[in-house]
C-alpha cells in the first residue's frame, strides 16, 4: 500500500473541516490541515477529527500548501503521493481513490479532479470561476497544447514529482503554477471527472470581487510568464 498524505489549506472552515477529514478514505496515512490564519475553531475541530494541524499565519493558499510540504520534508518516512483538496467540503473527499488510481495503475505523475459541468451542483461555481477556468485552460491549450479543462484544487501528485516542480507561489497562483510546471517539464498528467457541490460558508476568493480579480491577475500572470519562458 502506498504512503499517501493529504494537505488541506483551511481558513475559517470550522463547520466544514470535520466533515472533510471524516470522509477521507482510510488508505491515507496522514491528513494535514494547515490553518491559514484562522480566527474560528478550525484548528480544534480539525484536531478533534483526527488531523495533524499546522498553523501558517501568512495569509495565502500557496503559503499554506508550502507549510504542509515543509512539514512533510522533515518526516523520516516520506510519502509516495500527496493529495491536495479544499477544506470547505465542496470536493467529495471519498473520491480520493479515483484521483490516485491513474498514479497507482498507470504510473501517471499528476492527476486533477476536473469539476465536470455535468457533475457540478448548481451554483457551486460562480460565473467568474467558470470563465476564469475556461480562459486559463484555453490559454494553456494554445501555448502548451495541454488538455487541461480545469484548475481544480482536488489533485494528486507523486511526492518526488512535486519536489521537482520547486513550487513558489504564495497565494492565488498555486494551482496554475503546478499545472504549468507539469506541462513545461513534459510530465504525464490526467484529469478525472469528479463531483462538486456548494461549499459550506462563503468563498474567500470567488465570493468577493477583490478575491476574484486578484486570483484572475495571478493566474494569467503565471500563464504569460511561462508562455515566453524558455
Amino acid at each position: 500500500m502506498p504512503n499517501i498524505k493529504v494537505i488541506i489549506p483551511a481558513y475559517n472552515e470550522e463547520a466544514s473541516i470535520p466533515l472533510v477529514v471524516k470522509d477521507i478514505p482510510s488508505i491515507v496515512s496522514e491528513i494535514i490541515v494547515v490553518s491559514n490564519n484562522s480566527t474560528d475553531n478550525t484548528e480544534i475541530n480539525a484536531k478533534n477529527a483526527g488531523a495533524t494541524v499546522l498553523v501558517e499565519n501568512r495569509k495565502g493558499y500557496g503559503y499554506a500548501c508550502l507549510k504542509g510540504m515543509d512539514y512533510i520534508s522533515n518526516l523520516e518516512k516520506k510519502p509516495d503521493i500527496i493529495v491536495f483538496l479544499d477544506g470547505d467540503y465542496s470536493d467529495y473527499p471519498e473520491e480520493l481513490t479515483k484521483i490516485i488510481q491513474p498514479i497507482l495503475e498507470d504510473n501517471i505523475d499528476f492527476v486533477i479532479g476536473a469539476r465536470d459541468k455535468d457533475l457540478r451542483e448548481e451554483g457551486s461555481m460562480t460565473s467568474p470561476q467558470i470563465f476564469g477556468n475556461w480562459l486559463a485552460t484555453s490559454l494553456m491549450a494554445l501555448f502548451f497544447r495541454s488538455t487541461f479543462s480545469d484548475l481544480g484544487p482536488f489533485r494528486a501528485i507523486k511526492y518526488h514529482t512535486l519536489l521537482g516542480l520547486n513550487m513558489e507561489d504564495k497565494t492565488y497562483g498555486w494551482t496554475v503554477e503546478m499545472q504549468l510546471k507539469v506541462l513545461k517539464q513534459k510530465l504525464s498528467y490526467k484529469e478525472i471527472p469528479v463531483n462538486y457541490r456548494n461549499r459550506i460558508g462563503v468563498s474567500k476568493v470567488s465570493g468577493t470581487v477583490k478575491g476574484a480579480i486578484f486570483a484572475g491577475i495571478k493566474i494569467l500572470g503565471w500563464i504569460f510568464k511561462y508562455s515566453f519562458k524558455k
